[in-house]
C-alpha cells in the first residue's frame, strides 16, 4: 500500500447491513459494563483506575476509595497512603493517585466539583481520554455514544467499518459512520462482537456476521 493510501473500507450500505445484522445477533445484549456505576464522578474515576487493569481488580479499587471518600473534595482530603491502600488493586497505583489529584482539583476548580456532561469539558479534564469521556456520556449521562476500546478498535478495523492507529483516531472516523438507529447500541454490540468473535488470537472468522465482507479476510491477513 502506498504511504498516503487509506485502507479500503465498507460501503454505506454494508455498513448498514452490518448493524442489521448485530442487531439480529445480540438483540438483547446487555452492556459488559452493565454493573458500572451510573454516578458521573465515580464513573469517571472508575474509567481511570481501569488503566491496564482486569474489571475485577477496578472494580475492587473503585469500591474500596468510594468506601473511604465519594466526591473530589473528600478524596482530596485523604492521605497519599490511604488513597494507594484503596487503588492498589488496579495496579500502577502511583501514577493513578497522580492522575486522581490532579483530576479532582480541576474538577473543583474550573466545574464546582460538577462532572460536565459534554465531550470536550470532559476530554480537557486531567485523565480523561476520549475513550473514557465516551463511557462516562453513554452509561451515566445516557448519551448515545459508541465508546471505542480495545475490542471496537480491533473489530472496526478488521473489518473495515473504520480505521485508525489509535482507538481515538478508530472512534473519530466510526462515530459518523454508525446510522442513526444504531446509536444507542453500538457500543454493546460491536463490544460483544468483538470480545466473542473477533478476538486479537483465533478470531472466529467462520462463525462472523461480517465474513463475507469483512475487508481483513478478503486481503487474506487474518488467514
Amino acid at each position: 500500500m502506498p504511504p498516503n493510501a487509506q485502507p479500503s473500507r465498507l460501503s454505506d450500505e454494508e455498513v448498514e447491513l452490518l448493524f442489521r445484522r448485530l442487531a439480529e445477533r445480540y438483540p438483547h445484549t446487555k452492556p459488559p459494563s452493565a454493573k458500572r456505576p451510573t454516578n458521573p464522578f465515580r464513573s469517571c474515576v472508575s474509567c481511570m483506575l481501569s488503566a491496564q487493569s482486569l474489571n475485577a481488580n477496578t472494580a475492587k479499587a473503585t469500591n474500596a476509595l468510594f468506601a473511604l471518600a465519594r466526591t473530589p473534595r473528600t478524596i482530596l482530603a485523604l492521605s497519599d497512603e490511604a488513597i494507594i491502600d484503596a487503588i492498589r488493586p488496579a495496579g500502577l497505583y502511583n501514577n493513578k493517585l497522580r492522575s486522581l489529584r490532579k483530576f479532582c482539583t480541576a474538577l473543583i476548580e474550573d466545574h464546582d466539583g460538577k462532572v460536565p456532561s459534554t465531550r470536550v469539558e470532559l476530554m480537557a479534564l486531567p485523565g480523561i481520554g476520549r475513550k473514557c469521556a465516551d463511557i462516562v456520556l453513554r452509561f451515566a449521562f445516557h448519551t448515545p455514544v459508541c465508546a471505542v476500546d480495545t475490542h471496537v478498535h480491533r473489530a472496526a478495523n478488521r473489518v473495515g467499518l473504520a480505521y485508525g492507529k489509535t482507538e481515538m483516531k478508530t472512534a473519530e472516523m466510526l462515530e459518523p459512520r454508525i446510522p442513526d438507529w444504531a446509536a444507542w447500541d453500538a457500543h454493546v454490540w460491536l463490544v460483544t462482537w468483538g470480545a466473542e468473535v473477533c478476538s486479537s488470537r483465533a478470531p472466529k472468522c467462520s462463525a462472523c456476521l461480517a465474513s463475507d465482507m469483512c475487508i481483513a479476510l478478503k486481503a487474506g491477513s487474518l488467514t
